[in-house]
């Protein structure tokens, strides 16, 4: 293990600090300053070496955190950076987009502060890139077998590097014009810097993996048609239907999807013309939803200049501390504060959107709120108590309901399930041969842990198919849920 008194003596938390507000907000770089080795080390230093360590289930990629700590806290980084990728070929995503799962449920925070597994985690993999320890692994040899991996998430690129090492020839379908898919379009900068993507991408370049941007599969190419063209085909193409909110004043001009948003700021970032770009400077904002995706609005919405910011959620405020129905080690749902909630605005719960109000212009000039009550198990407005908030920019980051379907149903045969996903079985696999799914596409809305998690085990099941037999890892069947009582 690490000190073995390493919990005994260091019993809190400790973190980079964030940059003043008033300076980040200036810019869309990171909002954390470079961490210090000696606090990375004492934070190692807590892991515990339990006889049962229940991070290991908390994550669903089953990373091998311990070990890690423990090579951190000796300082062999270029070990434990091999540990690392044992489990995780995107440690640099985990490490600055998970919510950490595997926090939740380390040991130590039954009656302290849980180890800071994600912090410790993304310096790992930073120092090893900055140390040019990550390196190409192209496969040593090839076996003339085919994939198309559609959509380039963490689940559809985790999907293509383990295929691409196993020696098939991978080719990445993005129908955007630059490959990350969410990583890329739907998360700002100033959490993950758009640089962490593209050495990846580039490591994975030089292994062999072919990537295809600027093609969209049922339009450009039909699903048929790319089905007949490779052996296998993994569709990745994430949960990105947009959850709406079908009331009165919906269709004014000035109330957006969130990711609409949030896709021409990251473009317009890039260095891109972005023509009609919505944005919120000189507005007065309102996002709804208390979700990542609505923090990411905040924290954009801040540095385009806008007049003010109100965050509305239709639920109640969670608490600081677990409730009795998410005990130890299940992932607690917790009032959290985000580095966009430290940089303004205001946060208001029990808040139902009746009505969206418009001005002479037929413009979005204000929302019309009420109270949230329960009734029967639902959330309804409480009649009377109806207010108007000022919005000249209202965002929607109300989550997602699934994926597009359509196209590969009609083209290819492949079958929705009630609640909207693409049918598979436990192995990934379709009833179409070869054909298998993996991440949002199959599971719903989810963690970029769990996409990635799906990447890697839909591999090993495509290599199966393949191969007849696959020494790839399966971290997670589909089925997989997480901790649950």
């Amino acid at each position: 293990m690490a000190d073995p008194k390493g919990f005994l003596k260091v019993t809190e938390r400790e973190l980079p600090k964030r940059r003043p507000v008033p300076v980040r907000i200036m810019d869309w770089k990171e909002v954390y300053e470079p961490g210090d080795s000696a606090q990375l080390r004492r934070q190692a230093g807590r892991c515990m070496d339990c006889g049962v360590p229940f991070c290991h289930q908390g994550c669903p990629l089953g990373n091998l955190i311990p070990e890690w700590n423990d090579l951190m806290w000796r300082g062999e980084g270029r070990a434990a950076i091999e540990r690392l990728h044992a489990t995780n070929n995107f440690p640099e995503f985990t490490g600055r987009l998970c919510p950490a799962p595997c926090e939740s449920s380390c040991v130590l925070g039954i009656n302290q502060p849980a180890v800071t597994i994600k912090q410790v985690e993304v310096s790992i993999i930073d120092q090893a890139f900055g140390s040019g320890w990550v390196q190409p692994q192209p496969p040593g040899r090839l076996t003339g077998k085919t994939v198309a991996v559609v959509g380039s998430g963490p689940a559809g690129l985790a999907a293509a590097q383990q295929l691409t090492r196993a020696g098939h020839t991978v080719a990445v379908y993005e129908r955007d014009d630059r490959i990350g898919g969410l990583l890329r379009y739907g998360i700002p900068d100033f959490k993950m810097e758009k640089r962490h993507l593209e050495q990846r991408l580039a490591q994975m370049t030089a292994e062999g993996t072919r990537f295809r941007a600027g093609v969209e599969i049922g339009v450009d190419l039909s699903w048929d048609e790319l089905r007949r063209r490779f052996d296998a085909v993994v569709v990745a193409t994430g949960a990105i239907v947009p959850r709406d909110l079908p009331i009165p004043g919906r269709d004014l001009p000035g109330v957006h999807f969130a990711m609409d948003y949030l896709v021409q700021s990251n473009r317009a970032v890039a260095g891109d013309d972005v023509f009609d770009q919505i944005s919120a400077e000189g507005k007065h904002v309102v996002v709804l939803g208390g979700g990542d995706t609505g923090a990411d609005c905040i924290g954009t919405a801040h540095r385009q200049g806008a007049l003010s910011v109100t965050n509305l959620a239709i639920g109640k405020q969670p608490g600081t501390a677990r409730s009795s129905d998410q005990p130890w080690p299940m992932h607690p749902t917790l009032f959290e504060v985000q580095s966009a909630h430290e940089e303004g605005g205001q946060r208001q719960y029990l808040a139902s959107t009746v009505e969206f109000l418009s001005n002479d212009a037929g413009e979005v000039r204000a929302i019309r709120v009420a109270e949230t009550e329960y009734l029967d198990g639902r959330r309804v407005p409480k009649a009377g108590t109806e207010r108007e908030i000022p919005a000249d920019l209202v965002l929607l980051a109300l989550g997602f309901t699934g994926p597009e379907t359509e196209a590969a149903s009609e083209q290819l045969g492949l079958v929705a399930t009630e609640r909207g996903n693409l049918a598979r079985g436990a192995d990934y696999a379709t009833e179409e041969p070869g054909v298998f799914i993996a991440g949002d596409a199959g599971r719903g809305q989810s963690l970029i842990v769990w996409a990635i998690a799906e990447g890697r085990a839909a591999a090993a099941s495509v290599d199966r198919y393949l191969e007849g037999a696959t020494q790839l890892p399966s971290p997670i069947p589909a089925t997989a849920r997480a901790f649950a009582v």
